[in-house]
């Protein structure tokens, strides 16, 4: 009986012992291939993104500054003008006759004011030999004064004649600036966006009508973008922004802020910032979206991994975690970041420049993993 326990005693022994052994070979887990990147330090530049729209700093909504009928159209719409060209010629059959006429009244005016000049050296040479006569006794004294008050009276249409010419000619200015405002002209140099006369048209005055040409200057252009409150202080004049567009995809375009609102938006308490764009050749169009962001500095020696290295990335806690290579081992550390460059985030603390870091491979890595490189990347 005994003999029988101590058999079952050890063939109970030997399974426990074969089950151990094989539970010990299930946890063993197997090096992870990864590969390793070296924490490298770089220049950092630092900014703000922002979205926003183009459009030109200089156009001009045309219209007419006298109703009338359209005679003439001399563009078409998306032709480039130059400054004073014309667009359009409104007919002033009327102006033009009531130029003629005031012309017509300054010559009269010339002509009374000749003649009051002749009057006047008449009565002056009157004057004189009244005078002379008196002083010989020839003449009395009431043919002087008779005299004199020729002569005044001469020199007072002369004065009345110069002020006919002054009205006169002021009437012809006035009729000639009408005449004038018959011709529709560029107020600038630029692309007609928008014709919306033509021959026939009735055109009313700009007080009341509507714009009959628009006339576009891509050269410069005017990003508006909006900042949060919180970056608000950050925004300078002058400071650059880089910015892209999903119409030229790959491209890279530059501005430079020049105009900062005084006040925030009351509504989402955002700063409107304004970025001159020289847009030579002119590639960029007014109306588009842009993406990019304001650069506010840079600062070298600041060490960066990829985003997508990273796990459980806190943005406003500014926190994250990241394997270490620490000989076969894997380490998991946490790292405290800060400012984001594109795909890259600076690594303020946890991670010196030099040490080598998990970059791919890391999906099922744990804390104190064995791991086999394979591969490296700079």
């Amino acid at each position: 009986m005994k003999r029988y326990s101590a058999t079952l005693i050890m063939i109970v022994a030997c399974a426990l012992l074969a089950g151990c052994s094989k539970k010990q070979e299930t946890v063993i887990k197997p090096p992870v291939a990864v590969e390793l990147a070296t924490a490298a330090t770089a220049e950092l530049t630092e900014g703000i993104e922002v979205t926003g729209n183009l459009e030109p700093k200089f156009s001009a909504d045309v219209k007419t500054q006298i109703p009338g009928l359209i005679k003439e159209v001399y563009v078409t719409q998306w032709v480039r003008v130059r400054k004073g060209q014309p667009l359009a010629r409104i007919d002033v059959a009327e102006a033009e006759a009531l130029t003629k006429r005031a012309e017509a009244a300054v010559v009269a005016a010339k002509a009374q004011l000749a003649q009051s000049q002749v009057s006047l050296a008449r009565a002056e040479r009157e004057e004189a030999r009244s005078l002379k006569l008196k002083e010989a006794g020839l003449a009395t004294q009431q043919a002087v004064d008779d005299s004199r008050t020729e002569t005044a009276a001469a020199r007072a249409r002369i004065d009345s004649s110069k002020a006919q010419i002054r009205v006169a000619e002021e009437e012809v200015h006035q009729t000639r600036a009408r005449f004038a405002k018959g011709l529709v002209t560029a107020p600038l140099d630029g692309v007609v966006a928008l014709r919306d006369v033509n021959v026939g048209d009735l055109a009313s005055d700009a007080a009341a009508g509507k714009p009959i040409f628009r006339v576009v200057d891509n050269r410069v252009l005017n990003l508006t973008v909006t900042v949060p409150s919180v970056d608000s202080a950050r925004v300078k004049t002058g400071q650059p922004l880089e910015f892209s567009v999903d119409a030229l995809p790959g491209k890279t375009f530059n501005g430079k802020v020049m105009f900062l609102n005084p006040e925030l938006n009351a509504t989402d308490r955002s700063l409107k910032v304004v970025a001159e764009v020289q847009n030579q050749p002119e590639l960029l169009k007014g109306g588009l979206f842009a993406k990019g962001r304001i650069v506010t500095g840079k600062r070298g020696g600041v060490v960066q991994i990829p985003r997508a290295m990273l796990g459980s990335y806190d943005t406003v806690a500014q926190t994250a975690t990241l394997f270490v290579a620490d000989g076969q081992l894997a380490r998991q550390r946490k790292v405290r970041t800060g400012a984001v460059s594109g795909d890259l985030v600076e690594i303020r603390d946890g991670l010196k420049a030099g040490e080598k870091y998990v970059a791919r491979g890391g999906f099922t890595l744990r804390d104190g993993d064995r791991i086999t490189v394979a591969g490296a990347t700079k």
